[in-house]
This record gives structure tokens, sequence and C-alpha cells, in this order.
């Protein structure tokens, strides 16, 4: 039996990547005004991309659909072969079908063409020559033909299938920019992921209100906002004018601070030793932004405060790790 050494792993790894990558900077070179035909047929489709492909073209055919749909293009998956056998249905003239398979031959993708064009439906295809069937028959045609597979015996669908699936990418983040997508239009495509968390909630879903919002008034003796922090748990409290509006806060930090610097804390009033003004966020930005104020002023905590000036709620650490957005 042949032994394979850690190094000839290593060698045959970096054989690979070597030849995908050269695979994918070719299609640069490629581009032309069939990328853009292909970014307007898509754009001023009414319908849904279809996009298809057989084999392992199939699989990388399912990843771009799946790709255009989460970044504002409506697309899904049409297997070739079971178009041919009733699927035809889900295609109508108000899409736009985008073809995978690599030599332009595939039978049952060549099988949907004289339909297609019977019903007036255009076609993009994607594959690697150029004077195929497929490429010949489509509105706009994307060379992602390879020089050869990593496979060493140039057969398995390797660097064709990442060059196809590059492509597929490249479609989709112009089409993206394009329709000036936001991170919000994102977020709504992926409501149940952390990334919807972080990009869909906002602060006025997470913090206190109410009775939890924790709050003195400017004047109070120490005592009192020591009493308030621990009644309502959060670290924390707000110090109020007599307008209502936050004249600053004090913390568990603040607290540590006042004991190396004061040995009798019964005649201090909250407004002595108070963090006067403190850092403040609106109720409706994101809760991810709460993240970001917190971890760059290194505290657990935030007063939510309105145009005006006043506290109307408390956002806490804790809330954000317990919501998943961090």
């Amino acid at each position: 039996m042949n032994t394979v050494t850690d190094h000839d792993y290593r060698a045959s790894a970096r054989r690979t990547l070597t030849l995908e990558s050269h695979a994918v900077a070719a299609l640069i070179e490629r581009l032309d005004e069939a990328f853009d035909h292909a970014c307007q047929l898509f754009l001023a489709c009414e319908g849904r991309i279809i996009v298809t492909g057989m084999g392992k073209s199939g699989h990388i055919a399912r990843k771009i659909a799946a790709t255009l749909a989460s970044t504002g293009t409506p697309a899904f998956y049409v297997h070739p072969g079971e178009a041919s056998h009733g699927d035809m249905g889900m295609i109508t003239a108000r899409d736009v079908v985008l073809a995978l398979s690599n030599s332009g031959e595939t039978a049952e993708v060549t099988a949907l063409l004289p339909l297609l064009k019977r019903m007036g439906t255009p076609l993009v295809s994607m594959t690697g020559r150029p004077g195929s069937s497929l490429a010949r028959h489509a509105e706009a045609h994307l060379d992602t033909a390879v020089d050869r597979e990593a496979c060493p015996l140039d057969l398995a669908p390797t660097a064709s299938t990442t060059a196809a699936l590059a492509m597929g990418d490249a479609l989709a983040v112009a089409l993206l920019e394009a329709r000036g997508f936001t991170a919000e239009d994102f977020a709504l495509s992926h409501p149940g992921g952390s990334l919807g968390r972080r990009l869909l909630l906002k602060v006025e879903d997470l913090m206190h209100q109410g009775d939890r919002l924790p709050r003195v008034a400017l004047g109070s003796p120490l005592r009192d906002a020591l009493l308030e922090i621990t009644r309502q748990g959060l670290g924390f409290t707000c110090v109020l004018d007599e307008d209502g509006r936050l004249a600053g806060v004090y913390t568990d930090g603040d607290l540590r601070r006042t004991l190396d610097h004061h040995d009798d804390l019964r005649q201090l009033r909250v407004d002595d030793v108070m963090t006067h003004g403190g850092k403040t966020i609106r109720p409706q930005l994101l809760a991810a932004e709460a993240v970001k104020i917190m971890e760059d002023n290194r505290i657990t905590a935030l007063a939510v405060v309105d145009d005006q000036g006043h506290p109307v709620g408390v956002l806490h650490m804790h809330d954000l790790l317990a919501s998943g957005v961090i």
C-alpha cells in the first residue's frame, strides 16, 4: 500500500487552490458587454430569475439562486430534468432563465431551449464553451471556461464549478449595488439568523422602560441612588434635573470611585459623584449601534433618551446578549 505524507496532502491542496484561484482570476479579463446585458435583463425582469443546471452545475445553480434571492433579486432553482416533466409550469414569459452547463450541451438543459423560445422567456447562459448550443441560443452568454480542472484526471468538476460560482457571486453583487440594496434589506431576508437580529432589532425593542427605568432626582442623597440601583438590578441609575431631562448617570463604577475618594458617604449627594451627561442613545437606533457605544466606552448600560433629552429607557449589555445581538 502506498503511503501519503502530510506534505503530500498540503502539496495537493496547494495545486488545487492555485488552479482554482487562477480560474477565477481569468474571469476578470473575460467580462464584457454580455455581462452588462445579463444584468440589464435581470434588472428588467418582472418575474423571477429561474436558475437551472444539472449535476454539479445544478448544485452551483442552487447556490446562485439562493444568493440572488437573499440580495434583492427574486430567484429560485428549477431542476432541468423535472422541468421537462411538468415543472416548466414554474417558468413564465415574465421570468429570465439563467442556465449553467460547463459543456453547454447538457441534454436536460438544452432540451429546454425550444420551450423557452416558444414562451419568449429570455435566456442567460453560463458555460465553458462560447460556441456551444446553450451559448449560441442565449441572449447573453457568460464565459466561465477554465484551462483545466483541479482534478488530476481533468475530469471531476472542480475549477469549472468554482469559476461558475464566482461568476454567480459577481452577478449577485452587481445587481445588489445597482438596486441600492441596504443592510436592512438584507436583514429582512434573514430575520431568523444572528445577522437579522443585529440589523432588525432596535434599542426600543430591548430597553427597560416605565417602572423598570431606574431614576433619581438631581440633589438626592447618594443613599437614594444606591437603593434605586439595588432595586432595579441594572447597576445603573439615571439622574434627572427638575425638567425631567438627563443630568447624568450613577453606576457601579462610579460607586467604586466614590469609595476610593470618600470615607463618609452619608453626607454625599448624587450630584457630587455622578458622571455628568453620560453616554446615551436614541430608542429608534439599531441595537447593534448600542453594542458599539458600549464596547468603545467599556460600559455595560446606556441611558435611552428622546429628542428632548428625557430618559425613556435603559439598555443593558445583558439584554443584548440574551437577544442574540452579540
